[in-house]
């Protein structure tokens, strides 16, 4: 297969590579630049642990083929953290045990980003309709609704 440039902001950092043609950008993050943060559980768009945003908005990176992000703004839970402190939803995944096996928890907080960037005092229902696209099997989700509500708390008593 021929190979095919592709260059993107990830996380803030210019990033250029060569992967072959009909790579995904989940397999272009993991194997060519080193971010895992991304999971790779079905490989079919259904469980959403491969979930980052791109320009804004969530996809399913193992859906995406890596050479349509040209000139893209990806994000990762890898690049939530700043200066060494974790993002407030990152914080409160793991105070609310919302992260058993850890597996999905990086989609799930991506579709958690995308949610409280756009509705930052978000209801119940709107926390279950954005991670409706997104597969845990360990905690039964009521962890990861209340870290959601939890985060979304904190970041309305920081802006006030």
């Amino acid at each position: 297969m021929a190979k095919v440039p592709v260059q993107f902001t990830l996380n803030g950092s210019e990033k250029a590579e060569f992967v072959e043609s009909g790579t995904t950008l989940l397999n272009a993050l993991r194997d060519k630049i080193g971010d895992t943060s991304a999971k790779g559980g079905c490989h079919q768009g259904t469980c959403g642990a491969c979930s980052v945003i791109i320009d804004g908005e969530l996809r399913l990176s193992c859906l995406t083929l890596a050479e349509t992000c040209g000139g893209a703004d990806i994000r990762t839970t890898a690049g939530l953290a700043e200066g060494g402190v974790l993002h407030p939803l990152q914080r409160a995944f793991l105070d609310a045990f919302a992260a058993q096996c850890g597996f999905c928890t990086p989609g799930m907080i991506m579709a958690a980003k995308v949610l409280l960037d756009r509705t930052p005092n978000p209801s119940r229902e709107d926390v279950i309709e954005a991670l409706s696209g997104n597969i845990c099997r360990c905690t039964g989700y009521e962890p990861i609704i209340q870290a959601v509500l939890t985060a979304a708390r904190a970041n309305s008593q920081n802006a006030a």
